[in-house]
C-alpha cells in the first residue's frame, strides 16, 4: 500500500492545489453566486474522484479508494446534476462528502502509520474533513455567507495537508528509489 501511495503522491498535490484554488476563490469572491460555488466544489469533487480511482489501480487495498472515488464522483454529479437545488441540501452533500473522505484519510493514515514518519498530516486532513462535514451537517441552516467563508477555510488547510502529504510520499518514493538503484549497482559489481 505504502509502495502504491508513494508512486501516486502527485495525486494527493494535485487534490492539494485544486482543494487550494477553491479555497481561495471562494475567499477572494464570497459575492460570488450560490451557483458558482456549486460548480466550483462539483469541479473539486471531480478531481478527487478521478485521482482517488486511479491509486486505487497501484494500491493493495483498492477498497478504501474506490469508496471514496466514488463517493466524490457522486457527489460531483449530484452537484452538477442538480445546480438548482436548495444551498442546504448541498450543504448536506458537501458534509456527506467530507465526512466519509475524512474517515477514508484517517483509515489510511492509521494502515501506513508504521511505515510512514508524517502520516499525521494525512490523519490531521482526515480529522478536518470529518469534523467539518459534521459541523455541516448539524448546522445547515447558517447563512450562505457565512457557510462560504467556512468552506474556503476547510479548503485551504485541507489543501496545504494534502500537499504537505504529497511531497512526504515524494520524497519517500525518491529514497526508495535510491535505495533501489544503489542495491542494483552494488549487485551488478559497481560502486554503491
Amino acid at each position: 500500500m505504502l509502495a502504491a501511495l508513494a508512486e501516486n503522491w502527485w495525486a494527493f498535490v494535485l487534490r492539494g492545489i485544486f482543494a487550494i484554488l477553491f479555497g481561495i476563490g471562494a475567499l477572494t469572491f464570497p459575492g460570488l453566486t450560490v451557483l458558482v460555488i456549486i460548480v466550483l466544489f462539483g469541479f473539486y469533487c471531480f478531481v478527487d474522484g478521478f485521482t482517488s480511482l486511479a491509486m486505487a489501480f497501484e494500491a493493495d487495498s483498492k477498497g478504501w479508494y474506490v469508496i471514496g472515488g466514488l463517493v466524490s464522483l457522486a457527489a460531483g454529479v449530484i452537484t452538477f446534476m442538480r445546480p438548482d437545488a436548495t444551498a442546504i441540501a448541498l450543504l448536506f452533500v458537501i458534509g456527506i462528502w467530507a465526512l466519509i473522505r475524512g474517515v477514508i484519510d484517517i483509515v489510511t493514515a492509521v494502515q501506513i502509520r508504521k511505515v510512514v514518519e508524517g502520516e499525521w498530516m494525512l490523519a490531521l486532513s482526515g480529522v478536518v474533513s470529518a469534523l467539518f462535514g459534521l459541523y455541516v451537517i448539524a448546522r445547515p441552516g447558517q447563512g450562505a455567507l457565512a457557510i462560504i467563508w467556512i468552506i474556503a477555510f476547510f479548503a485551504l488547510i485541507l489543501g496545504f495537508l494534502l500537499l504537505g502529504v504529497g511531497f512526504k510520499l515524494r520524497r519517500l518514493k525518491k529514497t526508495a528509489e535510491g535505495v533501489v538503484g544503489g542495491a542494483a549497482q552494488h549487485a551488478t559489481g559497481g560502486e554503491a
